[in-house]
C-alpha cells in the first residue's frame, strides 16, 4: 500500500515562504507522476505543480514564478518551495502519486493533506 505523508505547512504573512515535503512509502522514481494539489474553502482540488518520473516538472499558471516543485532521490521526497505567497494560496495542500500496476493501469493516491494558512 503506498502511503504518502505531507509536513511542511503552516501560518504564514502574505509575502512570506514555506516548503512542503512530502515522503512516500515507495521510491519515488518508481512512480509515473508525484505533484501537489490544493482545496481551499469551498472550492475545487486544483493543480499546483507536478514532477514526472523523467524530472520533467509542471507548474499551473498561478504557482509559475513563486512556486517550485522538486525532489530528493535520497531523501526520497518531492517539495514545494512556495515564495512570496498570497492569500488566495490558502487551502489544504495535497500530495499526489500515479503508479503503475504490472498490467500497465495506473492507480492515483492521496496523502492527507496539510494545511497552509497565509494571512494578510
Amino acid at each position: 500500500q503506498v502511503q504518502l505523508v505531507e509536513s511542511g505547512g503552516g501560518l504564514v504573512q502574505a509575502g512570506g515562504s514555506l516548503r512542503l515535503s512530502c515522503a512516500a512509502s515507495r521510491p519515488i522514481t518508481n512512480f509515473k507522476t508525484m505533484g501537489w494539489y490544493r482545496q481551499a474553502p469551498g472550492q475545487q482540488r486544483e493543480l499546483v505543480a507536478t514532477i514526472e518520473s523523467g524530472g520533467s516538472t509542471n507548474h499551473a499558471q498561478s504557482a509559475m514564478g513563486r512556486f517550485t516543485i522538486s525532489r530528493d532521490i535520497v531523501q526520497n521526497t518531492v517539495d514545494l518551495q512556495m515564495n512570496d505567497l498570497k492569500s488566495e494560496d490558502t487551502g489544504v495542500y495535497y500530495c499526489y502519486a500515479l503508479f503503475t500496476l504490472v498490467d500497465g493501469s495506473t492507480r492515483p493516491r492521496w496523502g492527507q493533506g496539510t494545511q497552509v494558512t497565509v494571512s494578510l
